[in-house]
C-alpha cells in the first residue's frame, strides 16, 4: 500500500469524558487509514471524511514534534489512546516506527498510555511499555473470532488471532494490562455461542485480564456499502439478511445477543475476568499513598 506524507496541525484530542472502559484522556493517531483492510471497519464511514482508504497510508511526518510539543504545554497528566480511527500498528509501522518514535517520547513525560489494536507487533515495544508502566500501560486486542480462517476473511491484512494472542500473553507477561474487545461480533456470521466459549477460553489462557464485547456491528454511509460488497464476496446471501434485520439502521444488534450476553457473563465469572481497564492512579500518589 503506497505510504504518502502529510503535516498535522495538532496531533492529540482531549476527550470529553475520560472515564469509560480505558480511562483515555488524550487521543492521539498517528496515521490515516489502514493496511488491515477489515470488511467491517467503520473508519471508512463518510463522516470521517477519509479520502482513498485503500488507496495510501496517509502519515503524520511531524507528528512526533507535535507531541514532545503538546505534552510539554499540558497542564492535566493523563492517558494518551491510541487505536480509535486506525491501528497503530499497521504493517507500515514496521519500518516507519511512529508509534515506536511516539511511545519513547510518552516514557520520556512519564504519561500513561492505552494501545488498542489488531497486531502482535506491539511486541516490539515491549521494553518501552514497561518502563511506561511504571505510571500505567495497557493494550487491547481486538478480537472478534478465534478461527484463524474465519479472521482471514473478516480481516484479510491483520495477524492472525493466534498471533494476537501469543503478543497477549507476552505484554501479560511482562506486567502489561491487557484486554480483548470483542466486537464486533458479526450477525449471522459470528455470533455463537461457541464463538464466545472459543474466544473467553483463549483470554484466559493467555494473560487477558478484561474483555469489553459487542455483540453486533455499526453501519454507517459508506461503511455500509463496502461493507456488503465484501458481504456478496465471501458469505453469499449474508448481506440479503443484514438488509432485511437491519435496513439502513446504525446499530445492528445481533439476533443472538441476549444468549450471548448470558453466555458471556457465565464465562466472565468463571475465569475472572474484568469488564474493564482498571482505572490509573498517577505513580505519586500510589507512592504517597505506601509511605504517607
Amino acid at each position: 500500500m503506497p505510504v504518502r506524507e502529510i503535516e498535522a496541525r495538532t496531533l492529540l484530542t482531549r476527550v470529553k469524558e475520560p472515564s469509560g472502559w480505558f480511562g483515555v484522556r488524550y487521543n492521539m493517531n498517528l496515521y490515516r487509514g489502514c493496511e488491515h483492510h477489515c470488511i467491517y471497519c467503520d473508519s471508512r464511514s463518510d463522516c470521517y471524511r477519509i479520502e482513498d482508504f485503500d488507496g495510501e497510508l496517509l502519515v503524520k511526518s511531524n507528528a512526533i514534534w507535535l507531541l514532545r510539543m503538546e505534552l510539554s504545554r499540558l497542564r492535566v497528566k493523563g492517558v494518551v489512546g491510541t487505536g480509535s480511527m486506525q491501528d497503530p500498528y499497521t504493517p507500515s509501522e514496521s519500518r516507519l516506527r511512529m508509534t515506536g518514535r511516539a511511545l519513547e517520547v510518552l516514557a520520556e513525560f512519564e504519561y500513561p498510555v492505552h494501545i488498542t489494536t489488531k497486531s502482535d507487533l506491539v511486541v516490539r515495544d515491549a521494553d518501552l511499555l514497561e518502563r511506561i508502566n511504571r505510571e500505567r500501560a495497557s493494550v487491547c486486542f481486538t478480537v472478534t473470532t478465534a478461527d484463524d480462517d474465519l479472521a482471514r476473511k473478516l480481516e484479510p491484512g491483520a495477524p492472525s488471532p493466534s498471533r494476537r494472542f501469543a503478543a497477549a500473553r507476552a505484554m501479560s507477561e511482562r506486567g502489561v494490562q491487557v484486554g480483548v474487545l470483542l466486537m464486533p461480533v458479526l450477525p449471522f456470521i459470528e455470533d455463537t455461542v461457541e464463538n464466545v466459549d472459543d474466544v473467553l477460553r483463549r483470554c484466559s489462557e493467555n494473560g487477558v485480564r478484561f474483555v469489553v464485547p459487542c455483540f453486533g456491528v455499526t453501519q454507517r454511509s459508506g461503511q455500509r456499502e463496502w461493507f456488503h460488497r465484501r458481504l456478496d464476496d465471501l458469505f453469499p446471501g449474508v448481506r440479503a439478511k443484514y438488509e432485511r434485520a437491519f435496513g439502513s439502521r446504525y446499530v445492528c444488534r445481533s439476533p443472538n445477543a441476549d444468549a450471548l450476553s448470558r453466555r458471556f457473563d457465565e464465562l466472565m465469572a468463571r475465569y475472572g475476568l474484568e469488564r474493564s481497564v482498571r482505572p490509573w492512579t498517577p505513580r505519586a500518589e500510589r507512592e504517597l499513598g505506601l509511605f504517607g
